[in-house]
């Protein structure tokens, strides 16, 4: 049996919140495989609402308060991470992109990752691919191709007759969990601050 662990950042900005909502119901089918699959799953899930100010006071100060550093750290140590914003003004809310700012440019390097927005309207749903999809290509995750994009008529309805919410869930779901599965990343990582292999305090720049 592996223990995974899935991060899952909702940056909705109410309570309650279709955002989180999406989320849950997204780290819901994706926890339901891993388990299907013989993993120990733990989903952990941060409201970026909770985290504003001190998002705030990093962007302003560099130093992230006790709080943000724990998340900060849920996240880069994930096995995978599911990302799901409000889209306003035809892309991701400032809260979600500040996180994001304030994050260690190599933390996401290979994270399955995977993209989810919600909005007004289906005339929303390319946010996810020409704003979610190039913010975490440029961190270098791994993004599953599928995004989940839920609008105010998707839910308690199939107002979607060819690919209803509950279907775009779980095909995004088995894909994400595909890459976890697939990823040795978390194996990998390493304590930033370990010194290299074969350093002695009495090299050329050591105490000797």
């Amino acid at each position: 049996m592996t223990a995974r662990t899935i991060a899952v950042i909702s940056a909705g900005l109410s309570k309650p919140s279709t955002t989180r909502m999406l989320a849950d119901r997204i780290a819901e089918s994706a926890a339901k495989r891993l388990r299907e699959r013989g993993d120990e799953v733990s989903v952990e899930v941060i409201e970026l609402r909770d985290l504003a100010h001190d998002i705030t006071n990093n962007l302003l100060t560099g130093f992230p308060s006790a709080a943000l550093e724990k998340a900060l750290e849920t996240v880069q140590t994930a096995d995978g991470l599911i990302a799901v914003t409000p889209i306003f003004t035809a892309s991701y809310n400032g809260l979600f992109k500040s996180f994001f700012d304030v994050m260690e440019p190599d933390s996401l390097i290979g994270m399955p990752v995977l993209a989810a927005a919600t909005g007004g309207t289906a005339r929303h749903s390319l946010a996810i691919d020409f704003a979610m999809r190039p913010l975490f290509a440029y961190l270098h995750a791994n993004v599953a191709s599928t995004g989940v994009f839920a609008s105010t008529d998707d839910w308690g309805s199939d107002e979607d007759g060819v690919k209803p919410l509950p279907e775009r869930i779980d095909r995004a779901a088995e894909e994400f969990v595909s890459m976890i599965a697939a990823s040795t990343r978390s194996k990998e990582l390493r304590d930033p601050w370990a010194l290299p292999a074969g350093f002695r305090p009495s090299g050329p720049a050591g105490l000797e």
